[in-house]
């Protein structure tokens, strides 16, 4: 069998115990054997500056290349306040300069929202499928998938308990591998 493809898999949350950290490790253990999630935390990434893009600093290289050298991406991301999480956001902004070369040209893109309450963050994905294009290769359109009530998806020691979302992810994941797939040939 080929190597699996290398998935970089953005975590929009800093929160030690988030859900979206949570989701993220827990679909890394599901992924099927063509798929490597790589979880990536964005605590460390400066913010977003223009006048530093003639010498832009370490960390946005860092995940510009992480970016670059993947065959596809996961944003795995909470709502607040009816849109995705700062954090997020800059780390898209960052990783998509400079201007004509961002570092998801091409990469196949996949969406999972979250949230303890019922929506499952159905805004948030909304407005990651509004700021990608354009920056970005294909966004996966189906399935869709809003994690709602994933408040008691998780043990104490953060692992994936409930079978119903396990089942989803599953279902995601297999999706996604066959797009990355097709998207990679």
């Amino acid at each position: 069998m080929a190597s699996p493809h290398s998935i970089v898999t953005l975590v929009g949350s800093l929160r030690k115990e988030s859900f979206t950290l949570k989701i993220a490790n827990a679909m890394a253990k599901l992924a099927p054997a063509s798929l490597r999630l790589d979880v990536t935390t964005l605590h460390d990434l400066s913010f977003f500056n223009q006048d530093l893009e003639a010498n832009p600093p370490a960390d946005w290289l860092a995940l510009r290349e992480k970016l670059q050298k993947s065959s596809g991406v996961l944003i795995v991301t909470p709502e607040y306040n009816r849109s995705i999480p700062g954090v997020l956001k800059n780390a898209i902004d960052v990783a998509s300069r400079p201007y004509g070369k961002s570092s998801f040209l091409g990469k196949p893109i996949g969406i999972v929202s979250n949230s303890p309450g019922p929506l499952g963050g159905v805004s948030a994905a909304k407005h990651l499928q509004n700021i990608m294009p354009g920056i970005s290769g294909p966004i996966m359109g189906q399935p869709e998938i809003y994690l709602n009530g994933v408040g008691d998806a998780f043990d104490d020691k953060s692992e994936l308990t409930k079978d119903s979302l396990k089942a989803v992810l599953l279902q995601y994941l297999d999706a996604f591998a066959a797009f990355v797939e097709k998207q990679n040939r």
